[in-house]
This record gives C-alpha cells, sequence and structure tokens, in this order.
C-alpha cells in the first residue's frame, strides 16, 4: 500500500486478500484507488448520503444494492447476566449429573 495525498493506493491482489479491511478502513472516511498493474482502476470511500442525497432505498431502486430480504427481523434478546466465576467444566459437570 502507499499513500498519495491522503489517499491509499493498494494492487487488486492486496484488495482481494484483505477486502473486508479495506471496506472497513473505507466505511470509516477513508479514500482508497485500486490499482490493476500498477494503474489506477477503481476507488473506494464512504457512501455519504448527505453528499450525494441518496437513500439506501434510493441505492436499491436504482440496482447498484441489493435490499434486505426480511423485514421482519426480530428484536435482539434481552440480555443476561453471566457469572464470570464459574468454570466451564463444572457447568457441563452438572448437566450431566455429575
Amino acid at each position: 500500500m502507499r499513500t498519495l495525498d491522503a489517499v491509499a493506493t493498494i494492487g487488486v491482489r492486496e484488495l482481494r486478500a484483505n477486502l473486508a479491511a479495506w471496506v472497513r478502513r473505507a466505511a470509516d472516511g477513508e479514500r482508497i484507488v485500486v490499482t490493476v498493474a500498477g494503474r489506477p482502476a477503481a476507488a473506494l470511500g464512504p457512501v455519504d448520503p448527505a453528499a450525494t442525497g441518496l437513500t439506501l432505498e434510493d441505492l436499491a431502486a436504482a440496482g447498484l444494492v441489493d435490499p434486505p430480504r426480511r423485514r421482519d427481523r426480530p428484536a435482539a434478546p434481552e440480555p443476561v447476566d453471566v457469572p464470570v466465576d464459574v468454570r466451564l467444566d463444572g457447568i457441563v459437570g452438572e448437566l450431566r449429573g455429575g
């Protein structure tokens, strides 16, 4: 990776190897130029709805992203307090009746 004028430049091979990390960096606001054979081919950057005026629904309507498959997502379960001073082998032993 090189950095030119605050823009990271990476090769497509490095992008493939660490795609999730580079997408996270782009989502955090970093601009990334992807090169193929040393020549700029694409750019990654954050999706900024304020600058573009686009919403997720707009992007889905344009065919740029897939809309969510489910809209009936259940609510997250309530957190449970778990004792931190209990060993796992003790719990397994209790469950097995030992």
